[in-house]
Order: C-alpha cells, then structure tokens, then sequence
C-alpha cells in the first residue's frame, strides 16, 4: 500500500467521521467554550457557604450583600450556559458572561495575580469568539 493509497483511505474514514458527527460538532464546541463557567458555576452551587463567607469576609459587607453577590453569579454563570448551548439569545448570554467575567475579576482581586489574569484573559477569548461566531457564521 503506497502513501497515496494511505492518505485516500484516511481522507475516506475523514470523511465519514464527519458525515456521522458533524451534527453534534457545533454543540461540542460551545460546550467547550464555555466549560470554565459550567465548572465555576457548579462548584459555587456545591460551595454556597465557602463563596458568601469569603466575599463576607472579604468586603465586609454583611451576609444579605453577599449572598447576593453570590447569587448574581451563580445565575448570571449557569444561565448564560444554558442560553449559549440552547442557542438562545447566544449574544446577550455571552455579554452578560463578559459582565460576570469584570465582576470576578474586581471582586476576587484577580487583576493583580498573574495566573488568574491569565485565565480570565483565555475566557473572555472564548466569550468573544462565541459571541462573534454566530454572526459571522451566518449565510449571507
């Protein structure tokens, strides 16, 4: 078998992978574009009371403030999730995840630490490549 006939059969299985999956592959990617929020929004759902107390602590600024605040991000992360990978309103959920994103970054202090800017500055990537995709995607 020649290197020709190599490259046709893996064009081939190419080919058909693609033709069997290309339907879940647009879900796949929003899925993965936006598994940072997923991931911080499930975690602050199963760490309610280490999240409040931190901010609590942090901002001295009562129980009711921080709860809220807590609040305000697990339902501005999980529900920009659920709107991205539904596909509904795809642009408003991706700003309201570049809100969440500024709120963290001022609320947790992550300006002045390095990996965490680092991080953030990879999502926000993310968030600005889905929130374009769709419109630049679009049959003309």
């Amino acid at each position: 078998m020649g290197q020709e006939d190599l490259m046709n059969t893996a064009e081939d299985v190419a080919d058909q992978f693609l033709r069997v999956t290309k339907q879940y592959l647009p879900h796949l990617a929003r899925l993965c574009l936006i598994s940072t929020f997923l991931e911080d929004g499930i975690r602050m759902w199963f760490q309610w009371n280490e999240q409040r107390d931190y901010i609590e602590a942090t901002w001295n600024c009562g129980y009711f403030l921080a709860t809220c605040f807590v609040l305000l991000n697990l339902i501005g992360q999980l529900g920009g999730c659920v709107l991205i990978l539904s596909r509904n309103f795809v642009q408003y959920a991706c700003f309201g995840l570049f809100g969440i994103i500024a709120l963290q970054t001022v609320a947790y202090s992550i300006l002045w630490d390095l990996k965490f800017l680092m991080r953030y500055c990879r999502t926000w990537w993310g968030q600005l490549s889905s929130s374009w995709w769709p419109l630049v995607s679009k049959p003309s």
